[in-house]
């Protein structure tokens, strides 16, 4: 139950963020998608990441989704 408050007050905080994760987990995630993110902290450069989807994240991605109900 912890975890779900916690789920829901960051979609409550993040509404934009939550949906587009939403979609693109729905649309299907993959083996070889590429997933990009960037995190900007105030007052310094960007820092950006990527990784290469592979069958173990797809499977804990379903996990997780499994999780939601």
């Amino acid at each position: 139950m912890k975890v779900m408050k916690a789920k829901n007050q960051f979609v409550s905080n993040h509404p934009k963020f939550a949906a587009f994760f939403r979609n693109v987990l729905t649309g299907g995630v993959q083996e070889g998608t590429v997933i990009e993110i960037t995190v900007t902290r105030p007052g310094e450069e960007p820092m950006t990441t990527n990784m290469r989807v592979q069958q173990s994240d797809i499977e804990l991605f379903q996990n997780l989704k499994d999780l939601n109900g």
